[in-house]
């Protein structure tokens, strides 16, 4: 690896800059990596929902890939909206190709606001090709129910799910638990590494302004990872970088507002702080 820890992000872009390309090239620099991006799609959205979107071809993903892998290269790579097959198919033959295996699958399928972002066709080319590439993919529960065809119900239900992504070849799966309405106080999401689960917990905090929440934290997993982070460690910053974002929002927009990008690194880093001392994230069968 070199001295510049360096990231890349396939992606779409959010016109609106709370999520997609934005949103994650805004972590890595709030976490000191360098970012890089392959575009799959434009968007046309705000806080109010997606007007449009109009997607790359695969050729044009692929050629932005080798662009990086011949010359900059990544330490750790994202995937965000693919929108269809052929470019999940195009993202996975370079993927391989280049030999990234510190890969972060963020299996982004609907926006905030109801819009679907990924293809029905496309679930089965994500089980089949993306699956088996990831060290880590960090599904919400909607989209682990997809992925994984059950329905999921509390935590238990998280954990069956996990078992099932795990079975498609992720050696890591983090099911997130913003949408887990069977506990009121607390987030907590769960990291399965094949063997054990995790719990990473924090307060539930209640505002509209949770737009691309998805794609920060799972920026924050490869920013952490392309750094030289076991899985666990960067987990945990990201929890606490995703933490910091929702509960500081920025109150822009008349809908589902962005979080704060800037709020990790301006309690902990910019103040000389430290993060506050968690219990170290306990296995559980």
């Amino acid at each position: 690896m070199t001295a510049i820890a360096r990231a890349l992000t396939i992606a779409g872009s959010d016109s609106g800059g709370g999520a997609g390309i934005q949103a994650d090239l805004k972590t890595f620099q709030e976490l000191g990596v360098y970012g890089m991006t392959a575009l799959t799609a434009v968007t046309a959205q705000n806080t109010l929902g997606v007007q449009g979107i109009y997607p790359m071809s695969a050729e044009a993903v692929q050629k932005q890939m080798d662009a990086i892998g011949e010359d900059i290269g990544a330490d750790a790579v994202k995937t965000g909206m693919l929108f269809n097959s052929e470019i999940i198919r195009a993202v996975g033959e370079k993927l391989a190709q280049y030999r990234w295996d510190k890969v972060v699958i963020d299996p982004v399928m609907i926006a905030k606001g109801g819009s679907v972002l990924l293809m029905e066709e496309a679930v089965r080319a994500l089980r089949e090709v993306l699956m088996p590439l990831s060290l880590v993919v960090t599904p919400n529960i909607p989209e682990a129910e997809l992925i994984a065809g059950i329905s999921i119900q509390g935590l238990d239900g998280r954990k069956e799910a996990a078992r099932i992504l795990a079975g498609l070849g992720a050696r890591n799966v983090i099911m997130k638990g913003g949408h887990d309405e069977s506990n009121p106080n607390e987030a907590i999401d769960l990291l399965f590494d094949g063997r054990d689960f995790y719990e990473f917990s924090g307060p539930r905090f209640v505002t509209r302004h949770t737009h691309g929440t998805g794609c920060t934290f799972a920026a924050a997993v490869t920013a952490e990872l392309a750094k030289g982070c076991n899985v666990l460690e960067a987990v945990e910053l990201a929890k606490a970088f995703i933490q910091a974002a929702i509960e500081e929002p920025l109150n822009l927009g008349q809908g589902h507002g962005p979080t704060n990008h800037w709020a990790y690194r301006r309690r902990f880093v910019s103040a000389q702080a430290q993060p506050p001392a968690h219990p170290a994230p306990g296995a559980s069968e």
